[in-house]
């Protein structure tokens, strides 16, 4: 290391004098020195390029994201088309999500939407490409239309799907690792991360043997904890008896009706009063949904003690560590097996350490779903702790029978994420991070 200034200069240029006005020149030479800067020229040079300059490129956090999705996962890339046939997500995503679509038609009536999301897409993509079953990583950037409450209707969207890796329980460990290495290239270095389990939730429904109707029910409002516990209280207050009572002459119609045979004869009868829908539901829907009643209330509705049970198992909440304990032993006190779904949810656990994976920094909640019809089984979303409106910013989980509903012929391994680039700060094309937000 050299011990005097370069050329005669102190780091600002000017003449270098000992003992004068700059007392840490004669180091800040020395380190100039070894860096190779020698002349004020090249000094000015490097602090232009520090202080952004044109050989200084800026960062493109949604470039950078793509190179993540490429690196890690060697994601092809995919954009699907913009305008798509709207029933696509009304009979994968449920009827629930017409009242976000923007909606039109085409030349031939069929009814159309702009993209509300891309998981869907997505995954026709998939198997219009290959064969189903096949491993194969596709991540995805680009623009969404959906209606939104105090929220722009156009935002860009970006998100990875992977597909075909039979060990589940890895691939979820993956995808959560790549979302939180996606989550600080936006400057969120600690998430607020929320995990749920719809296959726990599910195999309690299935060791509880309740009828199907029932079971269709719960599982439908699984995700939307304060609309399922007001309806396991009253089908155990056996209010879907009065219901059923209300609306005798059409269950009594449709008992014992084939679901095509039921759809046809509400279609009648919504044709007959001049009415398309209902509450945004569509006929079949609405014929599902009396069959349905007709079927719970000819079985007494939900005994009082499986709605304790589904009342208390949606009350767990507690690090992902200390939930498989908490499971074993809520099991053990109810009298239902749910060892399968403990098994793979411990699992998962091994394999989040294994990808360096905390287990104290996400939670646990029995409730917890994401409200669409697809997921299967993990689930997770993160929110930035430095915005106060608590919405999520990362979003995903797994959804094994969403591609068997779009046409494989078998179910497929498939989970994956979305992010929304607006509540992270890019609004726009190629912006640097929190430019104009």
């Amino acid at each position: 290391m050299a011990t005097r200034p370069p050329s005669g200069f102190t780091p600002s240029g000017r003449p270098y004098q000992p003992g004068g006005k700059f007392p840490h020149a004669e180091k800040m030479a020395a380190m100039l020195a070894e860096a190779g800067i020698e002349t004020p020229e090249q000094l000015g040079e490097a602090l232009a390029v520090l202080d952004g300059g044109d050989e200084l490129s800026a960062f493109d956090p949604t470039a950078e994201l793509v190179a993540l999705f490429q690196r890690e996962a060697e994601a092809e890339m995919v954009e699907p088309p913009i305008l798509l046939p709207a029933d696509l997500f009304l009979d994968t995503a449920g009827e629930d999500i017409r009242r976000r679509l923007f909606l039109t038609m085409d030349a031939d009536g069929r009814e159309m939407c702009l993209r509300p999301d891309f998981t869907i897409p997505i995954c026709r993509h998939y198997l219009e490409t290959g064969a189903p079953g096949r491993e194969a990583a596709l991540g995805y950037f680009g623009p969404v239309f959906r209606q939104r409450v105090d929220e722009p209707s156009e935002f860009l969207q970006a998100g990875i799907e992977i597909f075909g890796n039979d060990d589940r329980a890895a691939a979820d460990a993956d995808v959560l690792a790549l979302a939180y290495q996606s989550a600080t290239l936006f400057a969120v270095d600690e998430p607020i991360v929320k995990i749920g389990d719809e296959g726990l939730f599910l195999a309690l429904l299935d060791g509880l043997g309740l009828a199907a109707p029932l079971r269709r029910r719960l599982r439908g409002l699984f995700g939307t904890p304060d609309r399922l516990g007001a309806t396991i209280r009253r089908l155990a207050a056996g209010e879907a008896g009065s219901e059923a009572i209300r609306h005798a002459g059409i269950l009594g119609a449709l008992a014992g009706s084939k679901p095509e045979e039921a759809q046809s004869l509400v279609e009648d009868l919504l044709g007959l009063a001049g009415i398309a829908s209902v509450g945004g539901r569509s006929a079949h829907e609405i014929a599902e949904r009396f069959l349905e009643q007709a079927a719970i209330a000819s079985q007494g509705g939900l005994a009082p003690e499986a709605a304790r049970i589904l009342t208390r198992y949606l009350a767990l909440s507690t690090s992902p560590e200390r939930a498989v304990d908490a499971l074993d032993a809520f099991q053990a006190e109810v009298g239902v097996d749910m060892t399968r779904a403990i098994d793979l949810f411990a699992r998962r656990n091994d394999a989040f350490r294994d990808c360096g994976i905390e287990l104290d920094r996400q939670i646990f909640h029995a409730d917890f779903g994401r409200n669409l019809d697809y997921y299967t089984g993990f689930v997770f979303e993160m929110r930035d702790p430095d915005h106060a409106d608590g919405k999520p910013v990362i979003g995903g989980g797994r959804y094994d029978g969403l591609l068997e509903r779009l046409g494989s012929p078998a179910p497929v391994a498939a989970c994956g994420f979305s992010m929304w680039l607006d509540r992270l700060g890019i609004a726009g094309y190629g912006q640097e991070l929190g430019e104009g937000a």
